[in-house]
């Protein structure tokens, strides 16, 4: 069988995983038991997908990440470099909580910051921009901007990652690409030119 995938002679795939065509394993990494990583996705050093998490397509993931059951990314997600996702909400060594692990959604486009936490439950919005060493313990919206521990949401950014700056009618041009968003009602969307 020819696997059609890349996986560095020092990477760990356990059975039952499904791995799309393009993806890149790299040095030291363990894909357990039962995970689902797409098309194109890349998979840096020392990164622990655990059992039954789901990466889409075009997922990038950083050096020394450890990704826990429970996790959900959809596609074009970036995962900077030793962020992590926790998976209980209370841990403790000797309590065995393998039946309350809590799911965590990143949506299409977010990028996740160099060091990050993301305490479990919490969902990060479509396109949203997590800063380095962000704590999440809240939902964060599509589009949003958050930073600090806890963190805090500070603006809102463009589907290429530029900060956004609404006019007295809510509207907002990418400095990039000059897609154009739209703010109301306390969240942003893109809308056509």
């Amino acid at each position: 069988m020819n696997k059609k995938y890349f996986a560095h002679e020092t990477a760990v795939i356990d059975q039952g995983c499904t791995i799309g065509e393009g993806t890149k394993i790299w040095h030291f990494s363990h894909i357990m038991p039962n995970c689902k990583i797409g098309l194109q996705c890349n998979i840096g050093q020392n990164v622990v997908v655990s059992p039954g998490v789901i990466l889409g397509n075009n997922v990038k993931v950083q050096n020394n990440v450890s990704i826990y059951t429970g996790v959900i990314c959809e596609n074009d997600v970036f995962l900077g470099p030793s962020m992590v996702f926790t998976n209980v909400i209370n841990p403790r060594s000797a309590i065995v909580r393998k039946d309350e692990y809590m799911q965590t959604v990143v949506k299409k486009g977010a990028s996740i910051g160099a060091n990050a936490t993301i305490v479990c439950g919490h969902n990060i919005g479509s396109f949203a921009f997590v800063g380095a060493g962000a704590v999440i313990t809240k939902e964060v919206p599509d589009y949003a901007l958050v930073v600090g521990n806890p963190a805090r949401q500070i603006g809102w950014v463009s589907e290429y990652g530029h900060k956004l700056d609404f006019n007295s009618e809510g509207i907002a041009i990418c400095k990039e690409s000059n897609q154009k968003y739209l703010l109301e009602n306390k969240s942003v969307q893109r809308i056509a030119f």
